[in-house]
């Protein structure tokens, strides 16, 4: 099967792109390699995936989602069977004076791979969204039927938007499209700038480390290799009905403090943290965790990998990236 990926470069697509190269598939990855992330970062995971077993079958395309025209001629030339659009300008902290690059990226680029793959007749479109939109005014643990009207942030509020074009142009066009809510994810190649490693770099450091609402802020944390089971268990089973439009949560459905999450890498690393506490930031929720069992009735499969297990192996690959 002729796999498109959107964000390849990027944390879960790199790892999806490996799981799919795994089984056989084709896998054509596209990225705008885009600056406002770690790019030395992103040239290593596509590196990686370029030496992993199978990778003849992989094909990258340096180019930009919202460039309709050139989107359309990168689905005429591959024509992919199926897509997972996991591209995005990422971060519920937006800075000042970013949101249009937000709605730009996710929004405008969303709709073109829409288009595109609406017109190829693509037989799945899997796509990203995330927990923030349950938003304010969601009791978790977050069922997919709840409102999500109250953003929080207006990274949440383009992803809710995502949803609802999903759904437009499922109805309009018989697509079949599948949006997946993630959940705090976490491991190997993650972001620099989410708290894991920046966790990981103030203990091996013994720089000070400043935790948001004194780390009593609690996530859903959602080991990448779960995470990237799930795109492809989702990415096989296309939704049924009229319109084949669906969301589901990605996440464990056990929620774990910033402190506790913090307690297990002290533990690991062998440090005490310097921690400095700092007021929650705007667009943060204080709680997030998933209802999964939506997930695993549509799959048979439901995140397993443990927060002890999962930052063990994050902690063993970090240590290997940083040497002695």
């Amino acid at each position: 099967m002729r796999v498109l990926v959107t964000g390849a470069a990027g944390f879960i697509a790199h790892h999806v792109s490996a799981r799919l190269l795994a089984r056989g598939a084709a896998v054509i990855g596209v990225d705008n390699l885009d600056p406002a992330g770690d790019v030395a970062l992103k040239q290593a995971r596509l590196a990686r995936l370029r030496a992993l077993p199978g990778a003849e079958a992989f094909t990258f395309r340096h180019q930009d989602v919202t460039d309709g025209p050139s989107l359309r001629a990168l689905f005429e030339q591959t024509r992919p069977e199926a897509v997972v659009h996991l591209a995005a300008r990422v971060g519920v902290r937006a800075p000042a004076g970013a949101a249009q690059a937000y709605v730009d990226a996710n929004v405008s680029g969303f709709l073109q791979v829409l288009e595109q793959s609406s017109a190829a007749g693509v037989r799945h479109l899997v796509y990203a969204s995330s927990s923030s939109v349950y938003g304010a005014g969601s009791a978790p643990p977050f069922q997919e039927g709840a409102a999500a009207d109250h953003p929080l942030s207006v990274y949440a509020a383009t992803k809710r938007a995502d949803e609802l074009l999903a759904h437009a142009y499922s109805h309009l066009h018989g697509l079949p499209v599948s949006g997946l809510r993630f959940f705090t994810v976490y491991g190997p190649w993650g972001r620099p700038d989410m708290a894991p490693l920046r966790f990981l770099r103030a203990l091996r450091e013994g720089t000070e480390l400043p935790l948001h609402g004194d780390g009593r802020m609690q996530r859903d944390f959602t080991y990448v290799e779960d995470v990237a089971e799930a795109v492809l268990r989702v990415l096989d089973r296309p939704p049924q009905g009229a319109p084949a439009c669906r969301v589901l949560n990605v996440g464990r459905g056990e929620p774990v403090s910033m402190r506790a999450f913090l307690a297990v890498l002290e533990r690991l690393m062998g440090a005490r943290a310097r921690v400095r506490s700092t007021p929650v930031q705007p667009g943060e929720m204080d709680a997030t965790w998933a209802d999964p069992s939506a997930l695993e009735r549509e799959t048979g499969f439901r995140p397993r990998v443990s927060v002890e297990e999962g930052l063990a192996r994050l902690v063993t690959w970090f240590q290997e990236q940083s040497g002695p």
